[in-house]
């Protein structure tokens, strides 16, 4: 059976124009006779793939001169260890900001607790993570003589298991505190204005390239900012990385060649204005299709629906998980993989990465509505 519609949450199904072009090139990369996976990473080759990558990365996503673009390795995790590690100036109090509105920012902030002093300036787990917290930005003006005194203020843009996504445009009341995003899940889907930020890390896995490479976007006068008497491991240090073009070490050679075909995938859609529209017509006809169905409901506020992750319920009495079971036993049987949620909340869920084209979306809704009808 062609298992071609993809909606899993883990490494994404890569476009097919990429898959393809990644195939022909897999043996003999442009007349080299050697595949990329064998490549020097210093070779003239590969560096002109790495440069490349980089350029159209810039090009993507409007990065100013005054922002670094790192290539790292261990995934966005490790983020969660090297942001309190790079940004650790010793001429104010250790103390960072983070935002907590699901499974990915509480792991953000645990990490964060070891390293550093914390404060959770809002946060909606007495809200069951199904919005953002509650009067946010009065929370952030109550805090701004603190945020002023404070590292950084970090937020997880788009959470892949409880479907909550930040509004392109929000406005954080954070000062010259610098903000930091978690944009793992959600990066290369729309628009973004860079500017805005201090830092922003992505693993790749979701709309990039394939799993082992991290995309860090740093402003300049951020990096160099490790503690002194806090020693950092070579490797997470955001100065170590920008001063040896991310290549301290072997990084990630395949991966880095992956995530350009991609960007130029981007460029050849016509860039992320495009990249966005298609992504808005999939969640809105993927949450119609759910919030018309009579077995099926999405838990979270409306305004807050993200575009790339959409979990989905049974939304009357279930024993057994029954009808959710065989929802998605009908799901395989009709070639859908990845439709399980998250172990930590169940259900189901649809990620609508860019992979995903608007025939497979239309698909998810007919198999929703046709279950729907069925089964109810």
């Amino acid at each position: 059976m062609d298992l071609k519609h993809n909606f899993g949450a883990g490494p994404a199904k890569l476009p097919p124009a990429v898959l393809e072009t990644a195939r022909r090139q897999l043996l003999d990369y442009q007349g080299t006779g050697i595949s990329v996976m064998e490549m020097s990473h210093r070779s003239k080759e590969f560096q002109t793939i790495a440069s490349k990558c980089e350029q159209d990365l810039r090009e993507i996503l409007s990065i100013s001169d005054n922002y670094a673009v790192l290539f790292m390795q261990g995934g966005a995790t490790t983020q969660f260890s090297c942001v309190p590690l790079n940004i650790n100036r010793s001429d104010i109090s250790p103390r960072a900001a983070y935002i907590d509105t699901g499974f990915w920012s509480d792991r953000a902030i645990a990490e964060a607790k070891r390293l550093t002093k914390v404060e959770v300036i809002a946060e909606s787990r007495s809200q069951s993570y199904r919005s953002l917290p509650l009067d946010l930005n009065a929370k952030l003006e109550a805090a701004r003589e603190r945020l002023a005194d404070t590292q950084y203020l970090h937020f997880t843009d788009n959470e892949t298991i409880h479907g909550i996504e930040f509004p392109p445009a929000y406005d954080f009341k954070n000062g010259d505190c610098p903000l930091i995003s978690d944009m793992s899940s959600n990066i290369m889907s729309r628009q973004i204005d860079v500017s805005r930020y201090g830092l922003i890390y992505a693993g790749a896995q979701k709309n990039m390239g394939p799993s082992g490479l991290t995309i860090v976007i740093v402003r300049k006068d951020l990096i160099g900012l490790a503690h002194p008497q806090g020693p950092i491991p070579y490797l997470l240090d955001y100065k170590v990385l920008a001063d040896n073009d991310s290549m301290a070490n072997t990084p990630p050679t395949f991966a880095w060649y992956l995530c350009g075909l991609v960007c130029q995938w981007v460029k050849d859609q016509g860039g992320l204005a495009a990249i966005e529209a298609m992504n808005e017509e999939k969640a809105k006809i993927l949450y119609q299709a759910i919030d018309e169905s009579r077995l099926f409901e999405n838990p979270v506020d409306p305004a807050y629906r993200s575009r790339m992750n959409v979990p989905f319920v049974i939304k009357r009495s279930d024993p057994d998980k029954k009808i959710e079971k065989a929802f998605l036993a009908q799901a395989d049987k009709q070639g859908f993989i990845g439709l399980a949620g998250h172990r930590a909340v169940g259900g189901m869920r649809a990620s609508l990465y860019n992979a995903v084209d608007l025939d497979s979306t239309k698909a998810l809704c007919q198999l929703i509505r046709q279950f729907d009808k069925d089964f109810a």
